[in-house]
């Protein structure tokens, strides 16, 4: 499997619905659907062993502990915008449209290019695209997948949009503390893309359960540094601090029951559901996660093995993989998982469509 932001094949709620009449057509039920996934990592590649000429660690820990053997991390000259471009170029090709034919430019991240414009802007910008509105989303990195998810697909519900490109990115990889060795081993840089479009004949995107848990605000943040006397808060390095173990125990108390309600919202089962796609906070936890729940482990997808944990992008590529590796095929249902710092977390149920769900026609 090959990575890169150069296109690679293959990588690596209850559902609203508008109707929509037409004097010719009978009626038809329609939903938001993905129409494609664009995916771009760094070609850059950290290996165990050079974590390991840094850090008092090991390879065996690293594999067996967390079940990493490397991870892409960005180059210094590459930033989240070229990350996002990447994902974005990479989606309309896949679904065969026009980078210009979007009406609306979303990107979630916690790591912008600068505190002000959006990272959204400096997409467009360096897409050479005009008259196209773009803003960010910050929904704690690695809840990302999902709150961005939810956040496109309610703005082609409310009929003023056709095409909406949503942008999971993140060079999380850059906010390791030096002397975390744990850090290091686990996190990558990386970025996705949803394109999303009305689609005819499926439910499509289910309804989003997002959750936050303010009393874990501090399990995973970033700390802002500050210059010498604490003169200006927004100056100085950030850096991310994680209580590893308050993590995990989320991950295993919290997220399996949350699984069912978001499955009993999407009029299903985790049973019933092909695929059940999480955030990769590490693979050791997505497999303890999806034993925990009671269900195969070849029920999900892993991709942190080879990437790291790339932070809200994690399980939109994971989503793509099982996509372009024929385990997630149209017709099927997938439940994503996403959780992160705050601590929020959410999760819906997503309907698979293919190309025939689709129309390139602007109106409905």
């Amino acid at each position: 499997m090959r990575f890169g932001c150069h296109p690679a094949r293959p990588i690596v709620q209850e559902s609203e619905y508008d109707m929509a009449v037409s004097v010719r057509e009978p009626q038809r039920a329609a939903g938001v659907g993905i129409r494609s996934i664009g995916v771009c990592i760094p070609e850059n590649e950290v290996t165990n062993e050079q974590i390991v000429e840094r850090f008092d660690t090991s390879d065996a820990w690293m594999r067996e502990r967390l079940g990493i053997f490397g991870r892409r991390v960005a180059g210094s000259d590459e930033f989240t915008s070229d990350l996002a471009l990447g994902a974005f170029r990479d989606a309309c090709e896949r679904a065969g449209v026009d980078p210009e034919s979007i009406d609306l430019l979303i990107c979630c991240t916690a790591t912008p290019d600068h505190m002000i414009p959006a990272v959204a802007a400096m997409v467009l910008r360096k897409a050479h695209i005009q008259g196209v509105p773009g803003f960010d989303v910050n929904a704690g990195g690695c809840a990302g997948g999902v709150f961005g998810l939810d956040t496109g697909h309610k703005y082609i519900a409310s009929g003023q949009y056709n095409r909406v490109a949503v942008v999971v990115a993140d060079t999380v990889a850059q906010l390791n503390d030096p002397e975390d060795r744990t850090q290091h081993a686990i996190f990558g840089d990386g970025a996705a893309c949803y394109l999303l479009e009305r689609c005819s004949d499926s439910p499509g995107i289910g309804h989003s359960l997002l959750r936050t848990d303010p009393e874990r605000y501090f399990t995973a943040f970033v700390e802002r540094g500050s210059t010498e006397g604490g003169a200006n808060r927004f100056s100085g390095s950030n850096m991310l601090r994680m209580e590893a173990k308050g993590v995990k125990r989320f991950a295993l108390e919290v997220i399996p029951d949350f699984a069912h309600e978001v499955a009993k919202a999407g009029n299903t089962t985790l049973d019933n559901v092909k695929m059940i796609i999480t955030h990769q906070a590490n693979p050791g936890l997505v497999r303890q996660l999806i034993d925990g729940l009671g269900q195969p482990a070849d029920k999900t997808v892993i991709v942190a093995d080879r990437i790291g944990n790339t932070s809200g992008s994690s399980m939109v590529i994971a989503l793509a993989e099982a996509e372009r590796t024929g385990k997630l095929e149209p017709g099927d249902t997938v439940l994503l998982l996403g959780f992160g710092g705050g601590m929020s977390y959410g999760g819906t149920v997503v309907h698979w469509c293919d190309d025939t769900n689709f129309s390139d026609k602007r109106e409905w």
